[in-house]
């Protein structure tokens, strides 16, 4: 019978808010300092620390269904949004603010609008990226015998990370962006992302340790099907 996990539905919950917000969030361009990332930065991260939490916990067969879960909803929002943007705007819409509502329509578009390349680079890159931080980290908790959490954790968002900005990057501006811009966007991303993860492993532990006495769980990967599109 299926363990009946009391904190699963929350850490997913915060899972996929994570992912949905970021990628609202990701039209904009902050400064940080010298350095140009999407706004999104400052809570995407987060949702590898959860998916280290998943696989650490619970595996990797629940850290799958998960990502799965976030790719569902992700899409169901970008399906919704897009529809919404379909509808004719109603007369008085934010006219008093955009002066009318087509003007009102152009702002909806060019905040909530996505463009068939970017959604592309954004659906590849979150699926390969998640799941080899998932992948990395049950390899290597099998690896060290469940000792040195920070290693795992920090090894396994290095390699998704890589990979999700890589992707997301190559996938979304090769041809319109010159290649040594493309590569500076890469390793920038990769290297805040993951420096933010590594300055928040203290919370990690907290929460991993607290999950583990709580569900009284410690899962080890030794012989799961890691194939990412398996059921089970």
């Amino acid at each position: 019978m299926p363990k009946n996990y009391k904190y699963l539905p929350a850490i997913t919950g915060i899972f996929v808010t994570c992912l949905l917000i970021s990628n609202i969030i990701a039209v904009k361009l902050g400064a940080f300092g010298s350095f140009f990332l999407p706004v999104a930065v400052i809570i995407f991260p987060i949702s590898y620390i959860f998916g280290d939490v998943l696989t650490e916990v619970y595996g990797y067969a629940r850290a799958r269904q998960v990502i799965w879960i976030g790719f569902a909803c992700n899409l169901l929002a970008v399906l919704a949004i897009w529809l919404g943007g379909l509808i004719a705007p109603a007369p008085f819409w934010n006219a008093n603010i955009y002066g009318s509502p087509a003007e009102a329509q152009k702002a909806y578009d060019a905040i909530l609008g996505f463009t068939p390349r970017l959604l592309t680079a954004s659906f590849i890159a979150y699926l390969v990226g998640e799941f080899l931080n998932s992948f990395v980290i049950a390899k290597l908790k099998i690896a060290t015998s469940g000792k040195h959490l920070w290693l795992r954790t920090i090894t396994s968002t290095l390699v998704g990370q890589l990979a999700d900005s890589g992707i997301f990057i190559l996938v979304a501006f090769i041809g319109v962006l010159p290649n040594d811009a493309l590569i500076q966007l890469i390793v920038t991303q990769w290297l805040f992302k993951s420096l933010y993860e590594a300055a928040a492993t203290p919370i990690t532990y907290i929460v991993v340790n607290f999950l583990k006495r709580a569900e009284n769980e410690d899962y080890y990967d030794r012989e799961t099907d890691f194939n990412p599109i398996a059921l089970r």
